[in-house]
């Protein structure tokens, strides 16, 4: 019998689909790809469909999960958002529950759905948004969490923004904090170079016009010192590269683009610390990724940041960046304290749980779609 003559029943073998992104867009592709290996780890009963558009590589879906690859390129967005508004609902009437993995989801669609909202930038700060960008993207957002039986969100501070300017009930909105990658719990302790790291997307809001500013001025006084700053190219990038110029730091400071996995375990290895002077996060994944890798680090403090790091990273106001950049470096007491509070720290978040938590959010929207 197929299941879409049994919507909303419950089966013992459900059905989900899944829309993806492609690869190489920073946090939202690696929340993917954590959740669903840590799915199927934890997850034999249910069967599950995953859409993938042409950027996306096979190693996306885990072993025993049903790759459904589809006819467009996602980086052609308004093909990307016609898709899962028209194509996206016909295809998810065969299914129990629909999981949209990344703030979108279809206006109308005939099965309950669960939307994971990862931050809401977009409504607390719309400066940084291309100004043809925020109108489509606010409607769109504001109509997933209206549609959505459930919105899980990254983290309370997430989840309170969620609650505040979409007005759900709020037992419709959850919060399902992210995970921690085993990897960085094992990456070796060998002796460090004289190199900061940052892992950040090129935005605007992720503070680096200041971290050029900071590092340039620690380093009249420790010369030897290099920065990394490791992520995506975004739409300010153009004018940290200005900046890194007029600060004469072309050969002091780098920036990599997307780099492969591998190689970001390298860079966590490798380095003498980690600053992260964020002004807005919903997470802030690479804060509890240094923290796992025993690198001494030191961040804004911004909520989700402050109650995700505590005590085992070194917490700055604004202006205090120069002090704190010198004390993880410096200090050797406050960089043994941390080496070891870190990764006790990033323990508590695992993908495990991350998995466990969205799935028990999937089967009770599909128990209660099979009550009415």
């Amino acid at each position: 019998m197929p299941i879409a003559a049994a919507l909303w029943r419950r089966r013992a073998t459900g059905r989900r689909r899944w829309k993806t992104i492609p690869g190489g867009v920073g946090g939202t592709e690696i929340y993917l790809r954590h959740l669903l290996a840590a799915l199927a780890g934890i997850d034999a009963g249910h069967e599950y469909f995953v859409f993938t558009n042409r950027e996306t590589g096979a190693d996306l879906v885990p072993s025993g999960f049903r790759r459904l690859p589809q006819p467009l390129r996602a980086r052609f967005r308004p093909a990307r958002i016609l898709w899962e508004q028209l194509a996206l609902p016909l295809a998810a009437r065969r299914v129990d529950v629909l999981l949209n993995p990344g703030f979108t989801a279809p206006i109308l669609c005939a099965c309950p759905m669960v939307t994971v909202f990862h931050d809401m930038q977009h409504k607390r700060h719309p400066e940084n948004f291309r100004r043809a960008d925020l109108p489509v993207w606010r409607l769109l957002l504001w109509a997933a969490a209206r549609r959505s039986a459930l919105v899980l969100a990254d983290s309370e501070a997430t989840r309170r923004d969620v609650l505040r300017y979409y007005r759900l009930a709020e037992t419709r909105v959850r919060t399902v904090p992210l995970g921690v990658d085993p990897a960085f719990f094992r990456l070796p302790r060998r002796a460090r170079e004289p190199l900061l790291l940052a892992v950040s997307t090129l935005h605007p809001h992720k503070g680096l016009d200041g971290l050029l500013e900071v590092f340039a001025e620690f380093r009249r006084r420790r010369p030897e010192f290099r920065l990394v700053v490791a992520g995506l190219r975004g739409f300010h990038a153009q004018a940290l590269e200005a900046r890194r110029r007029r600060l004469g730091l072309e050969t002091a400071v780098e920036f990599t683009g997307w780099i492969p996995r591998e190689q970001l375990y390298e860079l966590y290895a490798r380095a003498w610390a980690f600053v992260y002077p964020s002004t807005f996060e919903g997470f802030g994944l690479p804060v509890l990724e240094a923290l796992a890798a025993g690198l001494p680090t030191a961040c804004s403090r911004i909520e989700p940041l402050a109650t995700h790091a505590g005590d085992a990273a070194v917490l700055y106001e604004p202006g205090e960046l120069l002090p704190a950049m010198a004390r993880i470096v410096e200090d050797e007491a406050l960089r043994a304290r941390l080496a070891a509070a870190g990764p006790a720290r990033a323990a508590q978040f695992s993908w495990t749980a991350t998995a466990r938590a969205t799935l028990q959010a999937l089967q009770e929207v599909v128990s209660t779609a099979s009550k009415k």
